[in-house]
């Protein structure tokens, strides 16, 4: 098989996985909107078969420990720049004087598009926010999200049309996706295709609608898994697939804690399947949803492929973020010195952890935000909940938990369902700490 770039063993030097500049790879991130933990098939879900995302886990390590942040703007505000949200302007604008990922890997040589939703600068139009102007060289997609069934579309920096077809985005994002790659197969790319789907206002396809008997939600859901195939197998006819590292994961957990709300909304613009009326999915085991600091809201589903790199059939429970994306990318694009050193940057290098040099991975402390505000925070296998939380949606399902200092053992405990707080004076006291030391920071 062709390949753009030689691919060569890693090797291991004391531990570590190092690669000549000429091994490295192209990046492809698939960011999937509100997809909820317990949807895919290899994670639990049974709602909807997802052939495609399974074989991608099949034939990469899936993650059971992978963190977003709790809602869309901000989660991707934290994927571009491996910052926490509260640092690089809190929510649905991330600051023009932010380094992203992108502008790290077109520094580094490499060709940087990105298809769909934006959401990074304030849902309209700003000239230095927008993707054009935060290092992709190319864009296509809406700036901000389809609450109202409808999305205005751009091609770089031009305003094509406004449509009110949630139904043919997930197609047309997979549709200027292989475009992309076509036109660049023959040089480093990195292609950021962040799908609408599965945020409400969702709609499946006319060819996909009743296909499952379990409602809109499945059938979107079947749809988004049969497209995503279609644009693994371009990578494989192009050649492209040995030597691009594939990131499949979600901005945050399912919309599930709003029912009546969403459930209206969807309502409102498009007609239910057969099945369950709800448009959203499902958090599994977790407790909580979107929004929220509780597990399901912010551990999603997460699968990483780079064949003959990262080991394949491997499920790891490391913990990892998408705060790691840009120091992990940097580093295998041996661009590792153009990462920021005159400011924080949250997130660590996981290279070793990707291509299995190591089982723990880099990461051993996650900061649990939501609308600026740190709730939680893990420290190993250990969750502190912070008591007097302030700021929590009104959303009517959403888990308030008993404002008092709570503490689980995520290994044990994932569903966070024992509060082992009593028992653990001494653990609870050096979490408090450590948050302190955070919201000091």
């Amino acid at each position: 098989m062709r390949k753009l770039i030689v691919v060569a063993l890693a090797c291991l030097v004391t531990g570590s996985a190092v690669f000549a500049a000429e091994d490295r790879p192209n990046f492809l991130i698939i960011f999937i909107d509100d997809m909820g933990y317990g949807d895919p098939g290899c994670y639990g879900g049974t709602a909807a078969p997802t052939p495609h995302i399974d074989a991608l886990a099949a034939e990469g390590t899936r993650f059971t420990s992978f963190y977003a942040q709790t809602v869309c703007g901000p989660s991707r505000g934290a994927l571009m720049t491996g910052r926490y949200p509260v640092r690089v302007g809190g929510g649905w604008t991330t600051n023009a004087e932010e380094v992203t990922v992108a502008e790290i890997l077109q520094q580094a040589g490499y060709t940087t598009g990105c298809v769909g939703k934006w959401d990074m600068s304030a849902r309209r139009y700003q000239e230095k926010l927008v993707p054009n102007s935060q290092g992709f060289d190319y864009y296509f997609g809406p700036l901000g999200a389809n609450d109202q069934n409808r999305v205005t579309l751009y091609r770089n920096r031009e305003e094509l049309e406004t449509s009110n077809d949630m139904a043919a985005l997930t197609r047309l994002y997979t549709d200027e996706s292989i475009e992309f790659l076509k036109r660049h197969k023959d040089e480093p790319f990195f292609l950021y295709l962040a799908h609408t789907m599965m945020h409400v206002v969702i709609d499946a396809s006319p060819e996909y609608r009743n296909r499952t008997g379990n409602g809109l939600y499945a059938d979107t859901l079947l749809e988004l898994d049969t497209e995503i195939g279609r644009l693994l197998k371009t990578l494989e006819e192009l050649d492209l697939d040995e030597n691009t590292l594939v990131l499949f994961t979600s901005d945050n957990g399912p919309w599930s804690n709003d029912h009546k709300r969403q459930r209206a909304k969807n309502a409102k613009y498009i007609e239910w399947t057969d099945g369950p009326e709800i448009p959203w999915g499902s958090s599994g085991p977790l407790r909580g949803a979107k929004g929220s600091t509780w597990e399901g809201g912010l551990r999603v589903p997460a699968i990483v492929r780079w064949p003959g790199h990262v080991p394949a059939g491997r499920t790891s429970d490391a913990m990892i973020s998408t705060l790691d994306v840009l120091p992990t990318f940097a580093s295998l694009a041996g661009a590792a010195d153009h990462v920021p050193t005159d400011r924080v940057i949250d997130g660590v290098d996981q290279r070793d952890l990707l291509v299995g040099g190591s089982e723990k991975g880099a990461r051993d402390e996650f900061h649990y935000y939501a609308s600026g505000e740190l709730q939680a925070i893990r420290k190993g296998d250990w969750k502190l909940r912070l008591p007097g939380i302030k700021k929590i949606r009104k959303w009517s399902e959403l888990d308030r938990g008993t404002q008092e200092a709570e503490l689980y053992q995520l290994a044990d405990d994932p569903g966070e369902a024992d509060n082992l707080a009593a028992e653990n004076p001494e653990l609870v006291r050096r979490l408090t700490e450590l948050a302190d030391a955070a919201k000091s920071n």
